[in-house]
C-alpha cells in the first residue's frame, strides 16, 4: 500500500509514521524537511502545501492508495486537497479535532454521533468547516473521505498543559501553578503510540470510507491529578492554585480558548466504534508512565526548556489578582 503523509513528523504523526513503516507500508512524507523528528526508511518529497501552485506540480506525477493530511486546519487547506487528489486516491483522511464536538457536552459518553459545535474556539470551528465540506464532497461526488477526530495526544515532547514549559519551570521553582476551574473536571490523555495503533489500522480500510472516528485513551484524569503527577515526577511539593477558567480567559485569551473551548469540560469517551473497526487498538500507555517520559525528556534536554518570562510574569499578575478577590 502506498501511502503519502501531508506532514508526517508531528507529535502524533511521527508515531503513526513509524508504525505504518514497521508493518510494511510504502510511506511517502511531503513537507519542508524542517522538522527536528527524522524517521528512517520514509520517501521524502520536499515542497510546501501551503503554496499551492508548487504543491500541484509536484504531486501531480505522483500516485498514491492513501493521503492523510495532518496540517489541514481550514476548508481552504482542504479545498487544495480535494482539488489535488480527487479521482487519483483511494482514502483521503482528514485530521479533525475531538475538540469539534459540542461545548457543553450535553450528554456523557461522547460519541461520534454527537454533535459539533464549539462556540468558544475558532481552531474547532474550522476543523467542523473541514469536516462539512468533505462530507458533503463524499455525498455528491464520492471522494473517499475518513475522518479522524484526535483528543488530547501526547509524546515525550509534549508537556500537556496549554502553558508549556514554563508550568514545569514555575513547579521546579515552587512558585504558584495555576490549576484550571476546582481540578475536578474529568480529562482523557492519549499516548501518542497508543493512537498508532487505531490509526494504521484505518489506512485502507474500504469500511473506514464516509465514516468518522475519534481514538482516544480510556483513562480518566481530573486536572488535579495531572499536575500532581507531573509535580511527582519532578521530584517537588506542588503549590497550586485554583483559578475559575473564565477568569484566565481574560488575561489570556488564547490559553481562553483552549480552556472554554475543550479543557474547561469534563469528557468522556467511548472508543466502541474504533474497536471495532480496529479490534487490536486498546490503551497501554496511561499517563502515569507516559509522564515519566515527559519529564525525563525535558530533564536531560536543556534546549527544550524554554521558559517565556512575560508568561511567567502574565501568570504572578493572575495570580496575584485573584488571590486579591
Amino acid at each position: 500500500m502506498k501511502v503519502l503523509f501531508i506532514g508526517g513528523t508531528g507529535i502524533i504523526s511521527s508515531a503513526v509514521s513509524e508504525l505504518a513503516l514497521k508493518q510494511g507500508i510504502d510511506l511517502y512524507h511531503f513537507n519542508r524537511g524542517m522538522s527536528f523528528r527524522k524517521i528512517d526508511g520514509v520517501k521524502n518529497i520536499r515542497g510546501d502545501i501551503r503554496n499551492p501552485k508548487e504543491a500541484k506540480e509536484i504531486l501531480s506525477s505522483y500516485n498514491f492508495d492513501v493521503v492523510v493530511d495532518w496540517i489541514a486546519f481550514t476548508p481552504e487547506h482542504v479545498k487544495l486537497d480535494v482539488e489535488i487528489f480527487r479521482d487519483r486516491v483511494k482514502q483521503y483522511i482528514f485530521i479533525s479535532s475531538a475538540s469539534a464536538y459540542q461545548k457543553p457536552v450535553e450528554k456523557l459518553p461522547i460519541t461520534e454521533n454527537t454533535p459539533l459545535s464549539n462556540p468558544y474556539w475558532q481552531y474547532s470551528r474550522d476543523k467542523i468547516a473541514c469536516e462539512n465540506l468533505l462530507f458533503e464532497e463524499y455525498r455528491k461526488n464520492g471522494f473517499p473521505v475518513t475522518i479522524v477526530r484526535p483528543s488530547h495526544t501526547y509524546d515525550k515532547t509534549l508537556i500537556p498543559v496549554d502553558w508549556g514549559y514554563t508550568t514545569l519551570y514555575r513547579m521546579k521553582k515552587g512558585k504558584k501553578t495555576i490549576i484550571h476551574g476546582d481540578g475536578t473536571s474529568l480529562w482523557v490523555l492519549t499516548h501518542h503510540k497508543d493512537f498508532a495503533t487505531g490509526f494504521c489500522g484505518l489506512l485502507g480500510n474500504e469500511k473506514a470510507i464516509g465514516e468518522a472516528f475519534h481514538i482516544t485513551g480510556d483513562e480518566l484524569l481530573t486536572w488535579n491529578k495531572i499536575y500532581q503527577l507531573m509535580a511527582r515526577e519532578l521530584k517537588v511539593e506542588l503549590d497550586s492554585i485554583h483559578i475559575p477558567s473564565d477568569l484566565i480567559a481574560k488575561f489570556d485569551p488564547r490559553m481562553g480558548a483552549s480552556l472554554l473551548g475543550d479543557k474547561a469540560w469534563s469528557v468522556i469517551f467511548d472508543n466502541t466504534k474504533i474497536k471495532k473497526f480496529v479490534p487490536e487498538f486498546k490503551q497501554t500507555i496511561l499517563f502515569e508512565e507516559g509522564v515519566k517520559e515527559i519529564i525525563d525528556f525535558y530533564e536531560t534536554h536543556p534546549e527544550f526548556q524554554k521558559v517565556d518570562e512575560g508568561l511567567d510574569r502574565l501568570i504572578d499578575e493572575i495570580v496575584e489578582r485573584y488571590s486579591k478577590i
